[in-house]
C-alpha cells in the first residue's frame, strides 16, 4: 500500500492514454462505518463490523471511542466493538472529521465527566454552533475555548441526560441532526428533534442514520417532515457488513466517461441510503451508459461528457467530482442546492472555482452552487485544501489535461486508504 510518507507533495496526475477496462474494489462506506461505530458503542452487547473502512476519519472515530472507554479492536479485517461505561476526563482528537466532531458531543454528554474536543487547524473553521446550542437546550454545560460555535470546546458529561424536545437549524449540515439522533435512545426520555432552518442538505444521510438506528432496535418516528422522534430504549449489538463507499466510487466511475471505456465497481447495493447511490442517474444525464449486473455497477463512456443542470442538495458530497467532470464537458453545467459545501473540510465552492480558474477554466459561484463553462485547460498545480474530495477531483481533471499536479494527494487517506494505488491500477488494467 502506498503511504503518505512515500507520496510527493505535488503528485503528477497521470494521463489516460487509452480507453479504460477496469474493476475497482472500493473500500467500505465512511458514513456507514462511523454510524455503526457510534451505535455499537452505545449498544448492550458487542458488535462486529465486517468490511469497515479503515481510513483516517474512521480511525479517528475508533480512537475517540476508546478514549471514552469503549473497546474497539481490529480482528483481521473486522472491527469488534465492546461497549463500556462512558468516561470523562479525556480529550477527543477530531482531526478534520465532521462525523467525529458532530456525532460525539451528544455521546460525551453521557460520560461521567468533562470531554474536550479539538482538531486540526482547518477543523477550527467548521461550524458547530447548532450542536452546542442543542446540547445546552437539553441541559448540558458546554465551555467554548475559542471562536463561538467552533472547536475547541468541552462538553461536561453528567452520566445521563433527560432528553426531551429540541430545535436545531441543520441548514449547514445534516450531521447536526444525525449526531443528536444517534445518542437519543440512551436519553432518559428519548428525543424529539425539529429542524428549523430554511433548507436541509443531504437528507439521505439522515435517512441512513434512521435506518441504522432502527436496525439496532431503536424506535424512530420519521413520519413528519423535518421532525424525528427517538424513543428511549436498548440498542442491540450486531454483526453487520458495511457497504462500499458509493461516493468514493465516483471518481473511478467518472474516469470511464473522461477516458472512454468501462469501469466496474462490485458490491453496489440494490437499495441504499448513501447519497452516492444517486450517482448512476447523474452520470447517465452526463452521457454515460450505466448498467447493474447483479451487484456490479458498470459505467461506460466515450470520452464525450454532456453539460447538465443538476440539483445536488441530496448528494452534495459528490459535487466536487461532478464539477471536475463538468470542466471536461462539451457545454456549460450548473450545479445547484449545494450552498452547504461552504462549511465542509474547506469552502468547496470557492476552492473548486479557484482551481478550475487556475487551470484556465471558467467557474462562477452562485448563491447555492456553481456554473462551469468549459474552456481549454493547461497544466499546473491543483490545490487540495486538505480536502480529500478536492484531491480526487484534481486527479480526474488530470486524466485529460497534461501537467496537472495535485497538492497533497495523501489527504485522500481521509476516506480512501490507498487512492493512488487504486487509481494507478485502474489505469494499468
Amino acid at each position: 500500500m502506498t503511504t503518505a510518507a512515500t507520496l510527493p507533495h505535488l503528485w503528477p496526475a497521470p494521463l489516460a492514454d487509452r480507453a479504460l477496462d477496469a474493476t475497482v474494489e472500493v473500500p467500505g462506506s465512511k458514513s456507514l462505518t462511523n454510524r455503526f461505530l457510534v451505535i455499537a458503542a452505545l449498544a448492550s452487547s458487542p458488535s462486529r463490523l465486517r468490511g469497515a473502512l479503515l481510513s483516517r476519519d474512521t480511525l479517528l472515530m475508533a480512537a475517540a471511542l476508546r478514549q471514552l472507554g469503549v473497546g474497539v479492536e481490529q480482528d483481521g479485517p473486522d472491527l469488534v466493538i465492546t461497549p463500556g461505561p462512558l468516561r470523562g476526563g479525556v480529550t477527543v482528537d477530531c482531526g478534520l472529521a465532521g462525523t467525529v466532531m458532530r456525532f460525539l458531543p451528544a455521546i460525551a454528554a453521557l460520560a461521567d465527566g468533562p470531554v474536550r474536543f479539538d482538531g486540526d487547524t482547518a477543523a477550527l473553521a467548521r461550524p458547530m454552533g447548532p450542536v452546542l446550542a442543542a446540547l445546552r437546550a437539553l441541559g448540558v454545560r458546554v465551555d467554548e475555548h475559542g471562536e463561538a460555535g467552533r472547536l475547541p470546546f468541552t462538553v461536561h458529561g453528567r452520566g445521563s441526560l433527560p432528553g426531551g424536545q429540541v430545535d436545531v437549524d441543520a441548514s449547514q449540515s445534516s450531521q447536526f441532526v444525525s449526531g443528536l439522533l444517534l445518542a437519543a435512545a440512551r436519553f432518559d426520555h428519548g428525543l424529539t428533534l425539529r429542524h428549523t432552518g430554511p433548507t436541509l442538505p443531504s437528507l439521505p444521510h439522515i435517512e441512513m442514520t434512521v435506518d441504522t438506528l432502527r436496525a439496532a432496535g431503536a424506535t424512530v418516528d420519521a413520519t413528519r417532515p423535518a421532525i424525528w422522534q427517538v424513543a428511549p430504549g436498548v440498542l442491540a449489538g450486531r454483526d453487520v457488513r458495511v457497504e462500499p463507499d458509493l461516493s468514493n466510487a465516483a471518481p473511478f466511475l467518472c474516469a470511464a466517461m473522461v477516458a472512454g471505456g468501462a469501469v466496474r465497481v462490485p458490491g453496489w447495493p440494490a437499495t441504499t441510503t448513501q447519497p452516492g447511490g444517486l450517482l448512476p442517474g447523474y452520470l447517465e444525464r452526463m452521457g454515460g451508459a450505466v448498467s447493474l449486473d447483479g451487484d456490479v455497477l458498470t459505467v461506460r463512456g466515450t470520452g464525450v461528457v454532456r453539460g447538465v443542470d443538476l440539483d445536488l442538495h441530496a448528494a452534495g458530497e459528490i459535487a466536487p467530482t461532478l464539477a471536475a467532470l463538468a470542466v471536461l464537458a462539451d457545454s456549460p453545467t450548473r450545479l445547484r442546492g449545494i450552498a452547504h459545501l461552504r462549511g465542509h473540510e474547506t469552502d468547496r465552492l470557492a476552492a473548486l472555482a479557484a482551481e478550475i480558474t487556475r487551470l484556465g477554466g471558467q467557474a462562477e459561484q452562485t448563491a447555492d452552487g456553481l456554473v462551469i463553462t468549459p474552456r481549454p485547460l493547461t497544466g499546473g498545480p491543483w490545490h487540495s485544501y486538505e480536502d480529500h474530495r478536492m484531491a480526487t477531483a484534481g486527479a480526474l481533471v488530470g486524466l485529460r489535461v497534461p501537467g496537472v499536479e495535485v497538492e497533497d494527494i495523501a489527504t485522500t487517506g481521509k476516506t480512501i486508504p490507498d487512492f493512488v494505488g487504486l487509481w494507478s491500477a485502474m489505469l494499468d488494467a
